[in-house]
């Protein structure tokens, strides 16, 4: 029986609300690009066998020298193109795997600091069903608004969650799914939303606040002082 655990990492999107001409997952965070972060995450857990890095095209070549032969990532079997969005990005990730994979994780490159507990809480989860993913309750209140930005209706809180990666999913599964996407057409802002579409539940497993996607240079700041912590 196949027992591995193989990793696409999303690295190919932008920086645009960083204000900045770097893409996010290459800036620097105390030290190291915000990439390298997930990568030794992966590179250092036993069950992980194979590791995709989904890139812009355009720097293809940096990742490659730059992140993966610089910081000696063995587990890396291939630094690939993205497409145009994160789902075309995802899609290339999975198909570039070998049939034999058993799990796959999908995770963004710009999210830096999960920690092996949710990870392996999360593989267990999908052993069982089939898909798992963290999630995180709302702190908030929150509230459904209409285009021109006044409320339609104050959502229950206790059945909202904010979704984190990395997602895991049985691989045959997760490609079954999103070859059916493709076909459709259908577009879903995370993995798990076209799991659950297409072939089941998606189990939600306790998330982790520090587990943030650095989007801003507040989110870098604060991955800062949650690193200074630790």
């Amino acid at each position: 029986m196949v027992n591995n655990l193989r990793v696409v990492i999303a690295a190919a999107g932008s920086a645009t609300r960083m204000g900045s001409k770097i893409n996010k997952q290459y800036m620097l965070l105390k030290g190291k690009p915000v990439l390298t972060y997930a990568l030794d995450a992966f590179e250092d857990f036993e069950m992980v066998d194979e590791i995709v890095v989904v890139a812009n095209p355009a720097e293809i070549d940096y990742c490659e020298q730059e992140i993966v032969k610089k910081y000696g990532y063995r587990k890396v079997s291939g630094v690939i193109a993205g497409g145009r969005q994160r789902q075309d990005s995802v899609w290339a990730g999975l198909q570039y795997l070998g049939e034999d994979t058993d799990l796959v994780a999908v995770h963004d490159g710009a999210r830096p600091l999960f920690s092996y507990k949710i990870l392996r809480e999360l593989i267990t989860a999908a052993r069982e069903w089939g898909a798992a993913v963290p999630g995180i309750n709302a702190k908030d209140t929150l509230k459904s608004v209409d285009r021109d930005g006044f409320i339609r209706q104050t959502l229950d809180r206790s059945t909202v969650m904010a979704i984190q990666t990395p997602q895991i999913f049985k691989y045959t599964e997760l490609v079954s799914a999103y070859r059916l996407a493709q076909e459709e057409d259908f577009r879903a802002t995370d993995d798990a939303g076209i799991f659950e579409t297409y072939i089941g539940r998606v189990k939600v497993v306790a998330g982790e606040d520090s587990n943030l996607k650095i989007t801003t240079p507040a989110d870098l700041k604060i991955a800062e002082a949650l690193l200074r912590d630790n």
